[in-house]
């Protein structure tokens, strides 16, 4: 399958970047988001990490248009917030818009694609492809098949994320897939730590740094994440799993209770201009 035009719901951090790189590949991109003045912050976001990258500026927004609503497109790439019902009635939607035999594919890091599938009346062409933030920088996409998803739609993200420039790691469908499986219980340990007094969130981040040779603390990455966002991937953990150790710690839901959710809000473990 040909994917030339691609449909991005959701102009935040992760869906910016992914509109960015799909963009930097050569292929129209439809950026849609209904809060007002999301899509030009995402465009305005696009335009300062394509600077930072020595990029054609120009040449690759050039590319992007924005969407007042959802359109007809080869592929949607669904970015919005780690909300189930919300994930689930904006498949409902695209699933009447986008042409028949395109691509519905979500960047959730938790929500399961099967039930994302589900809703639609192309359970077969529902497919999950979660990027990593920074996604420009960032190689890795996972990609998780739904149980109803075709070898087709399979084949055909793997190589457009290849395309795009990133390394495609296929998961099956379950809690977290591997991504946050693996980052979530990490993250929630460290922040158990800093709880229990056990050191302060600089002292812990440097020794996950230097002793594990990571680019970035747990506390200082659950910050980039959003704090909201671990709260919700952890929930879900917990409710998949039903394993206790996957429930998020009481530290994390306090930081958020208080509007302290990372560095989009400005305060998390740590504070940012």
């Amino acid at each position: 399958m040909k994917i030339e035009h691609v449909l991005v719901v959701g102009a935040g951090q992760m869906g910016g970047g992914i509109a960015q790189v799909v963009a930097a590949s050569g292929r129209r991109v439809s950026l849609h988001d209904p809060f007002p003045g999301a899509v030009e912050k995402g465009l305005a976001a696009m335009q300062r990490s394509l600077t930072k990258l020595g990029a054609d500026v120009e040449e690759t927004l050039g590319r992007v248009e924005p969407a007042a609503e959802l359109v007809p497109a080869d592929l949607m790439i669904e970015a919005i917030s780690e909300d189930a019902a919300a994930k689930e009635a904006l498949f409902r939607r695209a699933d009447g818009v986008l042409p028949e035999g395109a691509i519905l594919a979500s960047n959730t890091s938790s929500i399961p694609i099967t039930s994302l599938a589900a809703v639609t009346g192309r359970p077969e062409c529902v497919i999950g492809m979660h990027f990593f933030n920074p996604v420009p920088v960032l190689k890795l996409v996972e990609v998780i098949r739904a149980v109803q998803t075709s070898d087709e739609t399979a084949a055909a993200i793997v190589q457009l994320a290849r395309e795009l420039g990133k390394e495609p790691a296929e998961a099956r469908d379950f809690p977290g897939f591997v991504s946050n499986r693996i980052l979530m219980p990490f993250i929630n340990e460290a922040a158990y730590a800093l709880l229990e007094g056990v050191a302060e969130p600089d002292a812990i981040d440097t020794i996950a740094k230097l002793g594990f040779a990571h680019p970035m603390g747990p506390l200082a990455l659950a910050d980039l994440i959003g704090l909201d966002t671990c709260v919700a991937i952890m929930d879900v953990l917990h409710r998949g799993l039903g394993d206790p150790k996957y429930a998020p710690c009481p530290l994390l839901r306090q930081y958020v209770q208080a509007g302290r959710l990372g560095r989009k809000s400005g305060r998390g473990f740590y504070e940012y201009q």
